[in-house]
């Protein structure tokens, strides 16, 4: 046995797709052309990936508009005026707002899955959006006619649809991406609105097996944008206690950049349910500085301090790039983070014996 090691989910975007991705939304670049390009793009971040020794490998969303909206590009009854989400360095990234139902995914994760493993025969793990987030399309307002309710059925049907449908492709691993929650005690201390998105997420996660959950993970973190974040000032000891109530069997979490990953170990061991697992985040995708494989090392090790070995992973904190257009950090900087990540961990995992 060794420590599991695993990304979460984006890579920056080639500058050959960057340019591509502007030509497109200014008219000058046909959707086949662009298609082309993001298919390369794809073939190129799986290859890079296995070079560096990644026992799982991702597509690096290439071929995503974004994390979160992959699923309703495309989508109609949309206005662009939803909510909007502050991150510290004082930008902002706004949500479309639903204007009318019934509410249908346009685009599901599972088309990613399949093409990626067209261009690899090793292990590939599908990110894919929580629908605690999706919800936030759904105007405070309300809907004539398409009450909340009635959304939320459809969106837990369309979620649980895009789960089943990676899972269905053969994807390795299925991670719901829950950055939202930390969001959430930001916008409301109180924690209501956490505890609704917990409730969606697990009506949706309830519906599969407990061989499907163990391929199901959940992946939390402050977010991460044009090397800033949303929630980092936000105290885990609120949420992690809730989080490890998902039905899920894994669990990602964000740790290298925490001022004291100790403190928060303790926590995660203190909830942590029987029969799940941990990856902890071992490398910062906003830090400029390459983080060392000794580095990496010593983190994994601290963590098996509280986490027993055959339950804990790593993984990086969060994505590299989950916008498109974030082109704060380089492909060539994320892929040494990563190199840094496989070779520290595998350090760790003959430290400790397995």
């Amino acid at each position: 046995m060794s420590i599991p090691t695993e990304p979460i989910g984006s890579i920056p975007r080639t500058p050959a797709l960057q340019d591509a991705l502007a030509a497109h939304a200014a008219g000058r670049l046909e959707t086949a052309e662009l298609t082309k390009l993001q298919e390369q793009a794809t073939a190129e971040t799986l290859a890079t990936l296995a070079g560096l020794g990644c026992p799982v490998l991702v597509d690096g969303e290439q071929s995503k508009p974004s994390f979160v909206t992959y699923p309703v590009a495309g989508l109609t009854t949309l206005h662009p005026d939803g909510a909007v989400i502050p991150f510290a360095d004082g930008h902002t990234r706004q949500l479309p707002r639903l204007t009318a139902g019934p509410f249908r995914y346009q685009v599901r994760a599972e088309t990613y899955v399949r093409d990626a493993r067209r261009h690899t025969e090793l292990p590939v793990k599908q990110a894919v959006i929580a629908p605690s987030a999706l919800s936030l399309l759904y105007p405070g307002e309300g809907l004539d006619g398409y009450p909340r309710e009635a959304f939320l059925g459809d969106l837990a049907d369309e979620a649980e649809a895009d789960i089943r449908g990676c899972l269905e492709a053969g994807a390795h691993r299925v991670q719901l991406d829950f950055t939202e929650g930390r969001l959430s005690l930001k916008l409301d201390p109180s924690g209501g609105v956490l505890d609704d998105f917990i409730a969606l997420n697990n009506e949706v996660l309830g519906r599969f097996d407990e061989d499907q959950r163990a391929r199901i993970g959940v992946h939390t973190c402050p977010g991460g944008d044009h090397d800033s974040t949303h929630s980092a000032d936000v105290d885990y000891a609120g949420l992690l206690p809730k989080l490890f109530e998902l039905r899920a069997g894994n669990f990602y979490v964000q740790l290298a950049s925490e001022p004291d990953p100790e403190r928060v170990l303790g926590i995660i061991a203190e909830h942590l349910r029987p029969g799940t697992r941990v990856f902890v985040g071992v490398t910062d995708p906003i830090d400029p500085r390459v983080e060392t494989p000794e580095e990496v090392r010593d983190r994994v090790l601290l963590a098996a301090r509280h986490i027993p070995a055959d339950r804990l992973g790593t993984c990086d904190d969060c994505g590299f790039s989950p916008f498109a257009d974030d082109t704060s950090t380089s492909r060539e900087l994320a892929f040494a983070k990563i190199r840094a990540r496989v070779e520290g961990t595998a350090l760790a995992s003959q430290a400790l014996g397995l």
